[in-house]
């Protein structure tokens, strides 16, 4: 029997030197790395959230005053249709002037239904253009929370190649500053 002597490489020299002294700084931050980009995907996909339900807002806000415009331009027709008969009946004489009050009774009439119908349009429009900007509100709030979070995630990275414990400080604030913007979004 051979009694030789076992030579340990420097890889598991370095992982039993590991092994004593707790757990690396690495994988701290990797996974401090891991959950920063956990909440930053949800802060990305609250923030597409905000500004999807925005543009929908927009987009029925313009579907709306399209349609008042239609309406006023309906509107106006009929005012030029109604003014023609007014004066048709200024020179009208007998059963055609009645007929022709008629008419402009008429016109009147669907007059004040257009013009109904415009504004209610209008309203609507300026309905979705106030929760347009009340679902766009957090969006700002929510990309910027996205930045520091990004910039937290550079940091931890650098902390990790370069081994520097101190630039968990700023990493640290920038996670903070983030999760606390993403909060602040909704209130």
């Amino acid at each position: 029997m051979s009694e030789g002597f076992h030579v340990h490489g420097s890889h598991e020299h370095e992982l039993e030197h590991q092994a004593g002294h707790g757990v690396p700084l690495a994988q701290q931050v990797a996974v401090f790395t891991a959950i920063l980009a956990s909440i930053g995907a949800v802060v990305s996909y609250l923030g597409s959230n905000a500004q999807n339900e925005a543009l929908f807002h927009k987009n029925e806000a313009v579907l709306f005053k399209a349609h008042a415009s239609d309406q006023w331009s309906f509107y106006q027709a009929k005012s030029m249709k109604g003014n023609i008969v007014a004066i048709a009946k200024e020179f009208a004489t007998g059963q055609d002037k009645e007929k022709y009050a008629s008419e402009v009774g008429r016109y009147e009439k669907e007059k004040a239904e257009i013009k109904a119908k415009a504004e209610e349009f209008e309203a609507k429009s300026e309905a979705e253009n106030k929760l347009a900007e009340k679902a766009f509100h957090p969006h700002h709030y929510l990309a910027r929370a996205m930045t520091f979070l990004q910039i937290a995630i550079a940091l931890a990275s650098v902390t990790a190649l370069t081994n520097r414990k101190w630039l968990l400080v700023p990493t640290g604030i920038g996670a903070i500053i983030g999760i606390c913007l993403a909060f602040f979004a909704y209130l």
